[in-house]
């Protein structure tokens, strides 16, 4: 774009909207598709809460989980392959594999008691069944925007 103009250049459109375009990646949607998970459809509305908390959230698979990134990984879902952990969708919140000084516990406001703290830098949310998903889907989004602002 010029300097001093208010129109976008070609290229820069086409950027932002191949970027509206890449939130999902088809990568987390097979791996969805091709896991015999019980709660593979929670999950899945787990996975459209988080990316509809903000614009600037885009996933991909990372640590053989569907996970979450803004400029950095913030969030994975459990792995749907996962024997341990099938019934039950778990969520954990983080800052990323190797990011340091970041301390989220006694930051991000959880009326609902729905985050059980790993460490200060990371904590999990579980989701029991549908219901139980629906229930919780306000208290997540409020708490993914809170992550995402401290990041």
């Amino acid at each position: 774009m010029k300097r001093g103009s208010a129109k976008p250049s070609k290229r820069r459109a086409a950027v932002a909207k191949r970027d509206r375009g890449a939130r999902e990646d088809p990568a987390v949607t097979a791996l969805l598709r091709g896991s015999d998970h019980p709660l593979a459809k929670e999950i899945d509305a787990v996975r459209r809460i988080i990316l509809d908390a903000s614009p600037e959230v885009r996933e991909g698979v990372k640590w053989n989980a569907p996970s979450f990134r803004t400029t950095d990984w913030f969030a994975t879902l459990n792995n749907p392959s996962n024997p341990r952990a099938r019934d039950r969708v778990m969520l954990i919140l983080h800052a990323g594999a190797v990011r340091k000084d970041f301390a989220a516990q006694g930051k991000i406001a959880d009326p609902s008691g729905l985050l059980e703290w790993l460490a200060k830098d990371r904590c999990l949310a579980t989701f029991e069944d549908a219901a139980d998903v629906a229930a919780k889907r306000a208290a997540l989004r409020t708490i993914v925007r809170a992550w995402i602002g401290l990041l």
